[in-house]
């Protein structure tokens, strides 16, 4: 039986340049950081997850899904943005996906950023060795064996 060719990535991140940042309020420094990450799009609106990123960092202890889910919606009524995207399964999907890029853990009494560590820790301890530098030597692997099988190329 032939091989058969997964498209099922190991890992993803989506890396994007924005101009340095400025003293701007709270949720748009978050809002560019999410964005440079690729957990948002430019230009969405379904952008619960600042709001989720912007409690856990500034909250000193872990929280449960259901606590920030109510911390999360006093906050956008506060901010008068749209109560949309606050679904339970939606909070979650969220949650993974910041824990997914490192950037926070989930312990026995909730979420928390992690190891309680700044966010440049984390993407120079984490994500540049885990994600960035494994998935480019990965990417390198497969322009040597298109090079050696594809273009005769020598090395």
């Amino acid at each position: 039986m032939a091989n058969t060719f997964k498209e099922l990535p190991l890992a993803e991140i989506t890396l994007r340049k924005y101009e340095k940042p400025s003293a701007k309020n709270e949720r748009d420094l978050v809002k560019k950081f999410c964005l440079s990450l690729g957990l948002l799009q430019p230009g969405d609106s379904r952008d619960i997850i600042i709001d989720i990123l912007l409690i856990l960092l500034k909250s000193e202890k872990p929280v449960k899904s259901d606590e920030l889910r109510e911390k999360v919606i006093e906050y956008r009524k506060l901010m008068n943005l749209p109560l949309t995207g606050i679904a339970h399964s939606n909070i979650r999907r969220q949650l993974l996906r910041l824990k997914n890029l490192y950037l926070i853990e989930k312990k026995r009494d909730g979420y928390r950023i992690t190891e309680n560590t700044s966010l440049k820790e984390i993407l120079l301890q984490r994500i540049k060795p885990i994600l960035l530098e494994q998935t480019y030597n990965r990417i390198l692997e497969y322009a040597e064996t298109i090079d050696k099988n594809i273009r005769k190329c020598a090395e």
